[in-house]
């Protein structure tokens, strides 16, 4: 079989791992780019839950591709195409953004030419394609070499690593056009009250306690429990139009956050179906969703998270491995709110770089 040999590289990225690809070394058509993809990580056969034949982890935090280049955005620097890999489906989305990969989009800017660095860091403003937001991302860079080791710690990721500060910019209603897409803090959906919310990944908020649940299950506990999960697609599928997602039968947003009161003195505990398998942690943008729907007056975190004393400190969302930090500058005018910066400290490190030979 001849074989065709793309350029990439491997990063992990936050909690999350995934390939990476110049934008010039794939196919512009999006039918065409997307085979490809699946050929690199799935290999011949896409759908093989295993993804034996690729270079995909078999999960979706370790099936995910970065498509980056330079912008002609005017207020970018580079652009991310985020693009997850349904593991088992044998297809590929675009509908949504993923904050883990994108702290490594820098890094592999860095690397592979894409940009020039600086010292003792590097800054860039990178255009999020999905949604439209852009991030600005500010990397460890002395004597103009990307550094990776460092004392950052991020819990779901082992040992420590250089920081990665990454503030986004303009994430409210990126995806569904409004920060409550449904206008409202707090809607009922099949008889569950839920807060709907899009400040940067489309989520719906549910209180673990409404399912009788306590908020401390593991997510293997979760994704065996048959019912629960069956009730929760049922409030997914029904949210998706009421939140400008239409269908969402094969898409991977709207995420499900069960929301509980915090144990480990945070703002609030979480267990995130993302949307059918259970976050062994959070993402980030499904971390900065949370926060903002907690500090908002009527939704349905009113009674269970607990703000901090000292909001300059950041919101810390607690998770199954550990907590998620977020600082956010919100306000709540007259009814309104105001959303502005959202920074969050990610670490990522190269693992593989070289080609990765796809079926011809």
């Amino acid at each position: 079989m001849p074989q065709r040999a793309i350029p990439f590289a491997q990063f992990r990225g936050g909690s999350s791992k995934g390939l990476f690809f110049k934008a010039e070394d794939l196919p512009t058509a999006p039918t065409e780019r997307d085979r490809l993809v699946l050929a690199a990580m799935e290999g011949v056969g896409p759908g093989d839950p295993r993804q034996i034949d690729g270079l995909g982890g078999a999960t979706p935090l370790t099936s995910k591709v970065a498509v980056v280049s330079r912008s002609e955005h005017p207020d970018a620097d580079l652009d991310y195409l985020f693009l997850q890999v349904a593991v088992g489906a044998g297809r590929v989305s675009t509908g949504q953004n993923c904050g883990n990969i994108l702290a490594a989009v820098l890094p592999f800017a860095l690397e592979s030419g894409l940009f020039p660095a600086s010292s003792p860091t590097t800054t860039a403003r990178v255009f999020m394609v999905n949604t439209g937001g852009v991030c600005e991302v500010t990397v460890q860079t002395p004597g103009g070499r990307v550094e990776y080791a460092g004392d950052a710690k991020v819990d779901g990721v082992p040992g420590t690593a250089a920081p990665i500060v990454c503030s986004y910019l303009g994430l409210a209603g990126s995806t569904c056009g409004a920060l409550l897409p449904t206008g409202n803090p707090l809607d009922v959906v099949e008889a569950t009250e839920v807060t709907c919310i899009d400040n940067g990944m489309p989520e719906v908020l549910l209180r673990a306690a409404d399912f009788g649940l306590t908020g401390d299950e593991t997510p293997a506990e979760l994704e065996a429990n048959a019912s629960l999960r069956e009730r929760l697609e049922r409030i997914r599928l029904a949210a998706g139009p009421l939140m400008n997602l239409g269908d969402v039968s094969d898409k991977t947003v709207p995420k499900l956050c069960l929301i509980a009161p915090p144990r480990q003195g945070g703002l609030v505990s979480t267990r995130t179906f993302i949307p059918h398998t259970v976050h062994e942690a959070i993402g980030v943008l499904g971390a900065v969703s949370t926060a903002t729907a907690c500090l908002l007056p009527g939704s349905v975190a009113g009674g269970v998270a607990v703000l901090p004393e000292n909001p300059a400190s950041g919101y810390s969302v607690e998770h199954p491995t550990g907590e998620f930090t977020v600082h956010l500058e919100l306000t709540v005018r007259d009814g309104s709110v105001e959303v502005g910066k959202s920074g969050v400290v990610r670490t990522a490190r190269l693992l593989s770089r070289g080609e990765v030979l796809v079926p011809g």
